[in-house]
C-alpha cells in the first residue's frame, strides 16, 4: 500500500499530520471489528422540515455493529489500483454500492493514479465474496476527496445516500465501515462531534479508528443512512478521524445524473475545480487588509482565520551571538492531487535577526546565509517547471526591501502556479527581517495580486529624529 499522508500545515506547522485513511498505520493495527461500549438507547427531538432523522432511537452499539455488518456486506467493495505494465497492485481503498444501482463512492485519492495517468493504472473491485470486476471512473471532486465509480454489478439497496440533508447530534454513533490494511473488510464504532473548522471546506469529526485501507468507506447511521465518507486520521491523536460529509457525495451524485458519457481525460476537469479553489482561497485571504503584528521594529503582515494559524518562537544563540525570532502562518489543510503533490495552500513566515556584538560582516555573511533562494523545492521536479526568478530592491513606504519571486508551472492543470516570494531589510547593519510568502496553486494574476499585497505590508515603525539603522 502506498502511503496517503498529508500535511495540515505544509510550512512551519506546529501540529501533528494528518494521514490519508489507507495510509499505513503508525500503531499496531486495531481488531477488525472494534470492542463496543453499550450506553443506553436514545431518544431525541424530531427533525426539522426537509431534513432526514438519524437520531431517534439509536440501538446499543454491540448489537447495532453486528447488525450492520450483516446487512450490508454484500455492497462493501475494495477497490485496488492496478500498474497495466504487469497488472500489479499499486494502491488499495475502499467503496460502497449506491442503493440497488452499479455507481460506487470512493475518495478521489483512493482513485486518482487512474485519474492522472490512465495510459498506466486501472481499477479493478474486490467484494465480500471474492468476486472481481472492472472499475470505471465516472466523476471526481478534488476538492472534497470523493469520486464516483461503475462497476458490473448492482447493490442490495443497504447503503442509501438520502436526498435531503442528514441531521446528526453531537454525540451520536456511527458505523465506518472498508477493509482495513488489507485484511479483509470490517466495521468500526465511534460517535459525531461536530464539524472541523480549520479545514477550508466542512469535514466531520469522527471519535472512532479508520485505518489504512478503509478510505472511500461508508461511515452510517444505525438505519444505514450515509451521513460521510471515510477519508483521514490524525497521527497525532487517538481515534480522531474524518469523514467527507454526505451533502458533497449528493451533488457529486447529481452531477454523475446529468453528466452523460464520463471524460475521457480528467486532468482538465481537475484543473477547473482547483482553479475554482484557488479564487476563493486568494479572495479570502485578500478579504481586508492582512493583519500588522510588530517584531523589534519592523512591521509584518499575517492573517488569522479558520483556514490559517499563526505560530510564534524566539531562538537565542549564544554561541554565534544573535537572536532570531519568528513568526509563522499556514493552512492547516491543502488540496490532495497525488501522492507527490498537494495543492491550493497558503504560508507565510517572517524572522526577525539581530545582534548587538557581530561586526557589520559579520551579520551580513549571518543575514545572507539565511536568505536561501534554493529552498524551493527540487528544480527536477516533472510535476512542476523549473523556476523562474526575478530579483529586484525595491521601497514600501517606510522600508527598502531585497525582494526575489519564483514562479513555477503545473504542467498537467494549466493556469496554474506555485509562487514563492522571499524578501530581506536592507536597512540595518546589525538586524534583518526576512519574510517568505508560498503560495501554491494559484493563477498567475492571483499569485501577483498576494505577493503584491504581502510585500506592500511590510514596513517600519518610524521613530521621529531617526534615520534607518537607529543611530540618530
Amino acid at each position: 500500500m502506498t502511503a496517503r499522508a498529508q500535511a495540515p500545515m505544509l510550512a512551519g506547522a506546529g501540529a501533528g499530520a494528518l494521514a490519508r485513511a489507507n495510509a499505513p498505520p503508525q500503531t499496531p493495527p486495531a481488531p477488525l471489528v472494534t470492542p463496543p461500549a453499550t450506553p443506553p438507547a436514545t431518544t431525541l427531538p424530531a427533525p426539522g422540515p426537509g431534513e432526514t432523522d438519524e437520531t431517534a432511537t439509536l440501538p446499543t452499539p454491540s448489537s447495532a455493529a453486528q447488525q450492520l455488518y450483516s446487512a450490508a456486506k454484500g455492497d462493501l467493495l475494495q477497490i485496488r489500483m492496478i500498474l497495466k505494465n504487469g497488472r500489479s497492485q499499486s494502491t488499495v481503498g475502499s467503496g460502497f454500492l449506491v442503493g440497488t444501482g452499479n455507481l460506487v463512492l470512493t475518495n478521489y485519492h483512493v482513485v486518482s493514479q487512474m485519474a492522472l495517468d490512465p495510459a498506466v493504472y486501472a481499477a479493478e473491485y474486490i467484494d465480500t465474496d471474492g468476486k472481481t470486476g472492472p472499475v470505471e471512473l465516472l466523476a471526481v471532486d478534488v476538492l472534497h476527496d470523493l469520486a464516483v465509480v461503475r462497476v458490473d454489478r448492482a447493490g442490495s439497496g443497504f447503503f442509501q445516500v438520502p436526498d435531503t440533508p442528514v441531521r446528526l447530534t453531537q454525540g451520536q454513533y456511527l458505523y465506518s465501515l472498508g477493509n482495513p490494511l488489507d485484511l479483509g473488510f470490517a466495521i468500526s464504532e465511534g460517535a459525531y462531534n461536530g464539524v472541523i473548522t480549520r479545514s477550508f471546506y466542512d469535514q466531520l469529526i469522527f471519535t472512532g479508528p479508520i485505518n489504512s485501507g478503509m478510505s472511500g468507506g461508508p461511515s452510517v447511521t444505525a438505519a444505514g443512512i450515509v451521513a460521510g465518507v471515510n477519508v483521514s486520521k490524525r497521527r497525532d491523536g487517538e481515534l480522531v478521524s474524518f469523514l467527507v460529509p454526505v451533502k458533497y457525495a449528493q451533488e457529486l451524485l447529481r452531477r454523475v445524473a446529468v453528466q452523460g458519457h464520463p471524460p475521457k481525460n480528467f486532468n482538465p476537469l481537475i484543473g477547473q475545480q482547483l482553479l475554482a479553489h484557488q479564487r476563493e482561497m486568494i479572495d479570502r485571504l485578500l478579504a481586508e487588509p492582512l493583519t500588522i503584528k510588530s517584531m523589534g521594529p519592523y512591521r509584518v503582515p499575517v492573517r488569522e482565520s479558520q483556514q490559517l494559524r499563526c505560530w510564534g518562537r524566539s531562538n537565542f544563540r549564544l554561541e554565534a551571538e544573535y537572536t532570531a525570532d519568528s513568526v509563522s502562518c499556514a493552512m492547516e489543510a491543502a488540496i490532495y492531487v497525488s501522492d507527490t503533490q498537494q495543492t491550493g495552500h497558503v504560508s507565510m513566515t517572517h524572522q526577525y535577526l539581530r545582534s548587538t556584538t557581530m561586526a557589520p560582516l559579520q551579520f551580513a555573511f549571518l543575514a545572507s546565509s539565511q536568505f536561501r533562494v534554493d529552498r524551493l523545492g527540487s528544480a527536477r521536479d516533472t510535476r512542476l517547471t523549473r523556476p523562474s526568478c526575478t530579483e529586484q530592491f525595491v521601497q514600501t513606504a517606510t522600508l527598502p526591501l531585497r525582494a526575489v519571486t519564483c514562479v513555477r508551472a503545473y504542467r498537467k492543470f494549466a493556469g496554474l502556479y506555485n509562487f514563492t516570494l522571499l524578501s530581506a531589510s536592507t536597512d540595518d547593519d546589525h538586524a534583518s527581517l526576512q519574510s517568505r510568502l508560498d503560495l501554491a496553486g494559484v493563477s498567475y494574476d492571483n499569485g501577483l495580486r498576494a505577493t503584491r499585497a504581502f510585500l506592500s505590508a511590510l514596513g517600519r515603525v518610524q521613530v521621529k529624529g531617526a534615520r534607518a539603522g537607529g543611530r540618530k
